[in-house]
């Protein structure tokens, strides 16, 4: 499964992944390939959404745009959490203004029914046709994550049909006809396996799996409806690559995923570095918090405020990087000084 995988020239990331000594931690952002960067809006202004991910000339091309310009020690895919349910047989758009929307949302057995669990190599060829020219445009120089989203996530937005501060829909579909929602997240589930397998396959190095909704459910209810198919998806990766578990908003089950055979962890800004690392038991490596919106804030007060949070996690069994995404606002100067003071931190004393 490893033989596409070329061992990069910078393995910083790696390293942290395995747990092991580094003189600084790595560091790279969620988003970093896209919305802020201008010459990532050049393409946005001949290309839609979608034609952009599944052209995999301009999938690579974005890929290594943030590499070229600050050298983070990762790079991620461009790419979309809803290739999964397009792959599916089940209609997502990308509409201006809006963000996802699915003109035929899941709502009954029926609906369910109609989902496909798809050949993920066939379907979702173009990703990993993206995986290969990227790997060769980075030339072996760092190396590359592949991500998807997690069942619950992309379960919300099959039923609630676009984005939503509560997902009611989605939640009202899994407690009023469970067995539907437990039908349609296993093959959802069964989808993402053979997609990330594909990817490791492909070429990327370690794979991340985004619960950006999974902090809307209850503790008892994030068992049931999210982290059971999380758990057989890092399951059935974990002896392939590296899989870091990124749940927002789900500081209650780090102890629960510290357990799980994932190599990192995810956090959000909302817990202190002490806390997480409390919370997940302080052995597995942890990634994050900075709060995006923090990346507002002046140059210098960045560059401090990242020395500070390095310092609260510690620089091994770590990596650097946002709470969430990277905001499209933010001044490239300003992800610059976020990149150069981890690139430049060595500890004290």
């Amino acid at each position: 499964m490893t033989e596409n995988r070329v061992q990069p020239a910078n393995d910083l990331f790696l390293k942290a992944l395995r747990g092991e000594t580094v003189e600084r931690p790595p560091v790279w952002m969620m988003r970093q390939a896209g919305r802020y960067l201008p010459e990532f809006m050049e393409i946005k202004k001949k290309y839609d959404f979608f034609t952009r991910c599944q052209t995999p000339e301009l999938a690579s091309e974005i890929t290594v745009q943030p590499i070229r310009r600050y050298g983070m020690d990762a790079a991620i895919l461009f790419s979309d959490i809803l290739v999964v349910p397009q792959a599916m047989d089940i209609e997502v758009e990308m509409k201006p203004g809006i963000g996802p929307w699915l003109p035929n949302p899941v709502r009954s057995v029926a609906d369910v029914e109609k989902a496909v669990v798809p050949d993920a190599e066939d379907a979702l060829g173009y990703v990993m046709d993206a995986i290969r020219l990227t790997n060769e445009k980075l030339g072996g120089q760092v190396p590359l994550i592949g991500f998807a989203g997690s069942p619950w996530t992309i379960f919300c937005y099959c039923v609630q049909g676009q984005g939503s501060k509560s997902f009611d829909k989605a939640k009202a579909f899994c407690f009023s006809q469970p067995e539907a929602a437990h039908a349609l997240l296993e093959k959802i589930t069964q989808t993402t396996i053979d997609y990330l397998k594909a990817k490791v396959a492909a070429g990327v190095h370690a794979v991340q799996l985004f619960d950006s909704w999974g902090g809307m459910l209850s503790p008892a209810d994030y068992q049931e409806f999210s982290w059971q198919y999380l758990q057989r998806i890092v399951d059935a990766l974990k002896d392939l690559a590296p899989v870091i578990v990124f749940g927002k908003g789900c500081w209650f089950a780090l102890e629960t995923m510290a357990q799980s055979g994932a190599s990192a962890l995810g956090v959000d800004w909302t817990l202190t570095p002490q806390k997480a690392r409390e919370l997940s038991g302080g052995n597995i490596t942890l990634q994050g918090n900075f709060d995006p919106a923090r990346l507002l804030s002046p140059p210098d007060t960045i560059r401090r405020m990242v020395r500070e949070m390095i310092r609260g996690f510690g620089k091994d069994k770590y990596i650097v990087n946002l709470g969430h995404g990277i905001l499209p606002e933010v001044p490239v100067e300003h992800a610059g000084a976020f990149i150069d003071a981890v690139k430049t931190y060595r500890e004290e004393g």
